[in-house]
């Protein structure tokens, strides 16, 4: 088991590889949301386990204190636990928890049990935890069910706000998509929406399938010769995708579900598949319960935001 932080390597940005013309927060991650914290746990047991969990932490987050949320199913072969009350209620009361597809119950156990142990849920008799899950299955022993209630403990109580650590780790230790290697991305935008400066950031654990397109150009592992004679790799056309959205912006659960959407839609500019086998969601929150929701016809920023930083 490993906690893992953020490393120095070089970012999409720092290639030059630079989406939408909207200003990045300080990291240029999704906490960039004040009081937006993220921990990972990588799992590896070579040569057959490569898996995880990664948690994003909304410090106010409770049953006490559900903060507004919205989400979205682009298409629904997947395993998001927590979706219906999610949807009828428009409010989160747990940390979102991402990790392997045949993992994700016992993850969902172990967030509730983290839960009722924090101050103020001594009384809790009912409780709604959220965990999305990708199948790792092409790299990992999926089966072996390796992600267990210590390492999802380790992934919350290593939580924490600053840069945030990419690709092989947490949740995206095993995922592949659009044919290559793959894992856990995070960006920021701060668009102006409703006379202020607003923060929106996005996590994502990616595991899709289709055919990578960067800046315009079509690219595939046969094409920079990064597939052996045989051709074996992962398959391009199945996968899934976990995506969640934070924002500092007064947004109600209506609100948020739209902005759930636009993060969905926003795979397509990557030549994401939207596959049979594939489960693509979003979850957005916002951290400011409470107050005058910004008015919809100033969403606009936020929505091109949001499909940037995805």
């Amino acid at each position: 088991m490993e906690s893992s932080s953020a490393t120095s390597r070089p970012r999409a940005r720092d290639l030059g590889v630079v989406i939408g013309s909207g200003a990045p927060g300080p990291r240029n991650a999704i906490t960039d949301v004040p009081g937006v914290r993220v921990g990972h746990t990588t799992v590896r047991r070579p040569p057959d386990v490569h898996s995880g969990v990664t948690a994003v932490v909304p410090d106010l987050v409770g049953p006490r204190t559900p903060l507004p949320a919205g989400v979205f199913s682009g298409n629904g072969y997947g395993k998001l636990i927590g979706t219906t009350q999610l949807t009828e209620l428009g409010a989160l009361e747990t940390p979102v928890l991402l990790t392997s597809t045949l993992s994700a119950f016992r993850v969902a156990d172990a967030l509730v049990g983290w839960m009722l142990r924090r101050p103020g849920c001594e009384e809790v008799r009912s409780l709604n935890p959220v965990v999305g899950e990708c199948n790792d299955g092409f790299l990992s022993d999926i089966r072996a069910r390796p992600v267990h209630e210590d390492h999802v403990r380790a992934a919350l109580d290593s939580a924490a706000g600053g840069s945030v650590a990419e690709g092989c780790v947490g949740a995206g230790t095993g995922t592949v998509a659009l044919g290559f290697k793959a894992g856990v991305g995070t960006a920021s935008r701060t668009p102006e929406a409703g006379g202020r400066r607003r923060t929106v950031g996005v996590l994502v654990q990616a595991n899709f399938g289709g055919t990578l397109r960067v800046l315009g150009r079509t690219l595939t592992p046969r094409s920079l010769g990064v597939v052996g004679a045989d051709g074996a790799g992962p398959v391009a056309d199945a996968g899934s995708c976990m995506i969640v959205v934070a924002t500092d912006a007064p947004l109600d659960a209506r609100q948020l579900t739209r902005v759930a959407r636009r993060a969905v839609f926003a795979l397509a500019r990557t030549g994401a598949a939207y596959s049979h086998g594939s489960g693509d969601y979003a979850v957005a929150f916002a951290t400011r319960p409470g107050g005058t929701p910004v008015a919809d016809a100033d969403l606009n920023p936020l929505f091109e935001a949001v499909l940037d930083a995805v």
